[in-house]
């Protein structure tokens, strides 16, 4: 009885997890099979197969979208802030870690409380402030403000791991001669790195796929994101679908990538997280 049971489990946990993914992977190949069809085939058909293939129209979408310099521009912001986050963050988190702070607790309640609130409420004064340092239009005042998001999750996270380290190690090196910064650098850092390749893949898809914070303070074209040059891509090509779906691809692309490179990573670094926490 008990064995059934457990197969009866093992086939609705799968059953569910197949489910899952096929209502996550159909949109996308939707996307990547309508961008390769014309206008026609996709108001007779919107779940058609190419007949034949037009692969030109990724090259058109790259050219008419702009997306070259879009790409560069997400890239180096989310690169930036990733550097940034890691940075900060990790320094801070062996702060707290291994040093007793007065009002860690407020802290961190500060920290969980500003993490509940919407970004929206910060836009306007955010944007007043920055136009007048003169960064709207720049890609520094966009990095300031993913860095400020997402530090306290990561500040968090990495905590966790700095716990689990042993503190005789850092004993160790310091015993041996090494200051604090070397230590930091030669015993902490290196086993920081599942935490911190954790960190950077939420923290670069969460700044590459983000909308809101890059069309208000990059509204030009040419320092305007990925993203925000698909809308104005919508706007400009209501019924041009094949080009809007050829542009959301590309777009997609390197996200995909980069999940898949780092999934085992990311997996083990959440996993181990939560239990080190």
């Amino acid at each position: 009885m008990e064995r059934g049971q457990g197969r009866l489990a093992l086939l609705l946990t799968y059953g569910f997890l197949c489910a899952a993914a096929f209502s996550i992977l159909l949109p996308l190949a939707l996307m990547l099979l309508n961008s390769l069809r014309s206008n026609f085939e996709i108001y007779m058909d919107p779940i058609g197969l190419p007949d034949p293939p037009d692969w030109g129209v990724y090259a058109r979408a790259w050219e008419d979208g702009g997306l070259g310099q879009a790409f560069l521009n997400s890239l180096r912001i989310s690169g930036l802030t990733i550097l940034a986050v890691c940075t900060t963050a990790s320094m801070a988190a062996w702060a707290l870690a291994r040093r007793s702070v007065p009002g860690w607790m407020t802290i961190s309640l500060y920290f969980l409380a500003t993490t509940t609130i919407p970004i929206q409420l910060f836009l306007f004064p955010l944007f007043f402030l920055f136009a007048k340092l003169g960064l709207i239009n720049h890609w520094s005042a966009v990095v300031l403000v993913y860095t400020a998001i997402y530090t306290p999750f990561s500040l968090f996270l990495l905590r966790t791991y700095v716990l689990a380290i042993p503190v005789e190690l850092e004993e160790a090196a310091r015993i041996d001669g090494a200051g604090e910064w070397a230590v930091f650098r030669r015993v902490v850092l290196p086993m920081l790195t599942p935490g911190l390749l954790t960190v950077a893949l939420i923290v670069g898809l969460n700044s590459w796929n983000e909308f809101i914070i890059g069309i208000t303070f990059l509204q030009h074209a040419e320092a305007a994101t990925v993203v925000a040059r698909f809308y104005q891509l919508s706007g400009r090509y209501q019924n041009d679908w094949p080009q809007m779906m050829a542009a959301a691809t590309l777009i997609a692309l390197p996200v995909v990538v980069f999940f898949i490179l780092l999934q085992r990573r990311f997996i083990e670094g959440i996993s181990s997280g939560a239990v080190k926490g």
